[in-house]
């Protein structure tokens, strides 16, 4: 009986052992103490949609996330993962930025979350920037191979940096990847490489050191939450100089260029010691000073700093725009336009997920906005699938909607 014993028990353990081996690299089974759904409390006064119930909200995120990974969230060799963000199969940090929030707010609903983040971020070392190895070469093409310049974007920069730091709670330090020293070392690049320190201004990326482009900063990276985060975990108190200077900026432009919408453009400009929005061409194109694809974030962005944060400072800019784009639409979220001019005129004849959505977290701040929000929820939540940028949107927005967002 007990060699029979003997038997079951080296049986059991070389089963054990090779289904250890068949597990992914690096995945560490750590718990989750932050599965989702979360149901945070957000700042007093904020709202949530009140037209469905909390459980059909989750479902409807949970849905969304199993079409965006089916979709974008793709293998990139042995032990690493990328974000597929084009038909082409190429990948930007933003997107990897993307995954990497995504898949820690996601843990608990989808059990091979930490897997795929690890799988991210060995893909983010893989690729460091040549101006800073903690910072990550913003393109790469389907062969995995940086193209365009290995240089940084500073969006890309700082969703990794604040993913980083929510896998330290979400899953601990102590397994394969020590996740809050990574956050410190890429908030130190961040820092040192994306912040101009003479201005306390975000820099586009590493690579904007000269003329214009020195001083020149993109609203869509105004990502104050993230700031916060960083300056509570580095300790560094030049973050406070950055997210006073960032509110500042938020104000100054929409005071003098969009009083009547508080619509941002997509990149502003230093000029004659006061910031204002850039000349057409700046960077991507004719729309550059417009209220256009890399600003259509901001009322996703600059709303969950208040909702997590109650900090006002920029509040009457949200409240403007909500004001704005609810009489512009007659409150339909289907009459909202892809991009603005500051002043309010639609800039082009159709519809984007990457407009609509964010305007639903900007409803979040006032019970005056209930339903509005309403149905910028349930317009989000039956939309038809879109491309890889509209479709992060979307979900990210709806994450916030659905009360499921937390912070650092």
């Amino acid at each position: 009986m007990k060699s029979s014993r003997k038997r079951v028990i080296r049986k059991s353990a070389l089963l054990f052992c090779a289904v250890l081996l068949m597990l992914p690299a690096g995945l560490s089974m750590a718990a989750n103490q932050r599965p989702f759904p979360q149901h945070t409390t957000y700042t007093s006064g904020s709202i949530k949609p009140n037209h469905v119930t909390q459980t059909a909200m989750d479902e409807a995120v949970k849905s969304k996330w199993n079409s965006w990974k089916a979709s974008f969230l793709k293998p990139a060799g042995t032990g690493q993962y990328y974000v597929k963000y084009n038909s082409a199969g190429e990948t930007v940090s933003e997107a990897h930025g993307y995954g990497m929030i995504l898949t820690v707010m996601m843990a608990g609903a989808d059990a091979n979350a930490q897997t795929y983040f690890d799988g991210l971020y060995r893909y983010y070392k893989a690729h460091p920037s040549n101006q800073n190895p903690y910072l990550m070469a913003w393109k790469q093409n389907s062969s995995f191979q940086n193209i365009e310049g290995a240089n940084s974007a500073t969006d890309g920069d700082m969703d990794i940096a604040y993913a980083l730091l929510l896998a330290d709670r979400q899953w601990g330090s102590s397994g394969s990847i020590n996740y809050l020293q990574a956050a410190k070392n890429i908030i130190g690049a961040i820092m040192s490489h994306d912040v101009n320190q003479s201005q306390w201004t975000l820099r586009l990326g590493d690579w904007a050191t000269s003329g214009s482009f020195n001083t020149a900063t993109r609203p869509s990276d105004f990502m104050l939450n993230h700031l916060k985060a960083f300056r509570k975990a580095a300790g560094d108190a030049r973050w406070d100089q950055v997210i006073d200077k960032t509110y500042s900026i938020i104000n100054s432009v929409h005071g003098s260029y969009s009083p009547n919408t508080g619509l941002l453009p997509d990149f502003v400009v230093l000029q004659g010691g006061s910031y204002q929005p850039a000349a057409a061409g700046f960077l991507e194109g004719a729309n550059d000073g417009n209220y256009y694809y890399n600003s259509a974030r901001t009322p996703w962005r600059i709303a969950t700093d208040y909702l997590m944060t109650g900090d006002t400072r920029v509040l009457g800019q949200l409240e403007k725009m909500n004001a704005f784009i609810k009489s512009n639409t007659s409150q339909k979220p289907a009459n909202i336009k892809a991009g603005y001019t500051l002043g309010g005129s639609p800039l082009v004849s159709y519809n984007s997920g990457a407009f609509y959505a964010p305007f639903g977290v900007s409803a979040m701040v006032s019970q005056s906005h209930q339903s509005w929000l309403n149905a910028v929820w349930t317009y989000t939540a039956n939309a038809s699938a879109e491309g890889y940028y509209e479709e992060s949107i979307k979900l990210f927005s709806m994450l916030v909607m659905s009360g499921n967002w937390w912070s650092y």
